[in-house]
């Protein structure tokens, strides 16, 4: 039975799209597949990983019958790029295998049934329900997400909070070495409501998430999100615990700030962390009225020393930092200028955009 029939790039998409959640090595062979399921010309394409489910569609059919099977996802995706872009692509199902045919090339793959395949079972009951452009979205998790942690014991660090609370909506993510917030103004009123998406969650919807203001709608449940926009709908568990109260993080009061040029800073840093090693990452900050030097060394005694003017009289503070963290915040702003502001050599820097209250990044001294 013929499944699908279409140009390459025509189903090349939601093959990419579904994609990327597949793992190759998991404890459920079937889940390093994709389902396929066709009625008449549409035609579904569902990946999980037991956590994230996302599913999009395409009208790719042949034929008016229904079916469903899983095939090999990175398999199938790797033949597809491998291909011709301008060849017209069957894909054909008979005997538990699917034979993909182009032109004079043919594969066949092993199928296994779409029966056992284990999609996620959808809320019950959403509590809030949220619509965005896209863009804002992505601008939203753009701003936070290189300061959500990595592997972390503390499981409710690995993810990213979001916050939707009267008409603000807020991401907050932190390493418990470096917090960023960032938030949006909606014209929709919510009551207060918080949960931790998590990362591969967060990194696979910055992947599909385009530049429009196309909307996404936001449903939110208990435990578990699910987002439609375009053709594609995802659908997350969330990550249960209690997130750090960043209201508390975020300093207050600090007397001592300056604005600086965000390109020039970047590029000092930049050029100091190329002296810092693998295994520390540390550069010495040393702030005074009218300048600041930046300077780092390594263990073989070379060292690296940038200086420059700035508009500054508040005192002289001697302070360290990881120089990744610092790097990672500026890579992230496309604004001109930032502003730093400091306490003592042992306090949290508060770095933030000029006019702007939307934005804090605060990061923690570092010993050096």
């Amino acid at each position: 039975m013929q499944l699908v029939k279409a140009h390459r790039d025509s189903l090349l998409r939601p093959l990419q799209i579904v994609s990327g959640i597949v793992e190759r090595r998991h404890t459920l062979p079937i889940l390093a597949n994709i389902l396929i399921r066709k009625d008449g010309d549409k035609v579904s394409f569902l990946s999980t990983d037991i956590e994230v489910q996302i599913t999009t569609h395409a009208e790719v059919g042949s034929g008016g019958e229904v079916a469903a099977t899983t095939v090999a996802a990175r398999k199938l995706l790797d033949i597809l790029r491998a291909l011709p872009e301008s060849n017209e692509v069957t894909l054909t199902l008979a005997n538990k295998r699917m034979t993909v045919q182009s032109g004079k090339s043919r594969f066949a793959l092993q199928t296994l049934a779409a029966e056992e395949f284990p999609t996620v079972a959808e809320a019950d009951h959403f509590n809030a329900k949220v619509a965005l452009p896209q863009k804002t979205l992505k601008h939203l998790f753009d701003m936070v997400h290189f300061a959500m942690a990595q592997q972390d014991i503390r499981y409710y660090l690995n993810g990213l909070l979001l916050v939707v609370d009267g008409k603000h909506i807020i991401a907050v993510a932190t390493d418990g070495h470096r917090l960023a917030f960032c938030q949006i103004a909606t014209d929709q009123e919510f009551q207060r409501q918080e949960v931790i998406i998590p990362r591969k969650t967060i990194m696979e919807l910055q992947r599909l998430l385009g530049d429009t203001d196309e909307p996404v709608d936001i449903q939110i449940a208990n435990n578990q999100i699910k987002l439609k926009f375009a053709d594609i709908e995802l659908i997350s568990k969330l990550v249960e615990g209690k997130f750090p109260d960043y209201t508390r993080v975020v300093p207050k009061g600090y007397k001592n700030n300056f604005t600086i040029g965000r390109d020039q800073f970047l590029r000092s840093l930049q050029r100091a962390a190329i002296m810092t090693s693998d295994k520390f990452k540390g550069v010495r900050c040393v702030v005074a009225p009218g300048s600041m030097k930046i300077s780092s060394t390594n263990a073989e005694q070379e060292e690296a020393v940038e200086e420059f003017e700035i508009d500054y009289g508040g005192d002289s503070i001697d302070i360290g930092f990881n120089v990744t963290y610092l790097l990672d915040v500026l890579n992230n702003l496309k604004c001109d200028s930032i502003n730093i502001a400091l306490g003592d050599a042992n306090s949290s820097a508060l770095i933030t955009v000029p006019d702007n209250a939307d934005f804090k990044y605060v990061v923690m001294p570092m010993r050096i």
